[in-house]
């Protein structure tokens, strides 16, 4: 995994790449590669932000196509460090599949929630919390999620 100054030397292509890893919005990702190179961390999480709030209207699906469901065993990379407070209880699992079939059928996307550092009863909570929203205030909501995963999976990444 590169840190700043290695992503800022990457071309173009391979950390257009690296940012498809964080979030697997295209749009997104080609705008903050272009946005290189960047001084600070904190310029990096800046201008991601800016291209989130300016995505394209495919982003936001292709960023939520790109998330496992909350709950999944079978995780890799950053969703497996992400969900790690979700835990392995059958019966939480078990709940939080059900929930998340339902939430599909609702929204016709995943449920997205930065889940780090949250354990699984807030999780759920906040998935049965949210099934009152209606179909745009979720997608907003979906999006915010979105933003904050991709902050901490920006930092990481950006200090190695």
């Amino acid at each position: 995994m590169p840190d700043l100054a290695q992503l800022n030397a990457l071309p173009d292509g391979e950390a257009v790449d690296v940012l498809l890893g964080c979030c697997a919005a295209p749009g997104w990702a080609r705008r903050v590669a272009a946005g290189r190179p960047y001084a600070t961390v904190t310029d990096l999480l800046a201008a991601a932000d800016a291209a989130w709030a300016a995505r394209a209207p495919g982003d936001l699906d292709a960023a939520m196509a790109g998330h496992p469901r909350i709950g999944e065993r079978r995780l890799s990379g950053w969703s497996q460090a992400e969900q790690a407070g979700v835990g392995s209880d059958a019966g939480t699992v078990q709940a939080l599949q059900e929930a998340n079939a339902t939430y599909e059928d609702r929204f016709g996307h995943v449920f997205l929630i930065c889940a780090t550092g949250r354990g699984p009863g807030e999780i759920l909570a906040e998935l049965h919390r949210r099934m009152a929203n209606d179909p745009d205030t979720e997608r907003a909501v979906a999006a915010a999620e979105i933003g904050k995963i991709n902050e901490i999976r920006l930092r990481k990444l950006a200090t190695g």
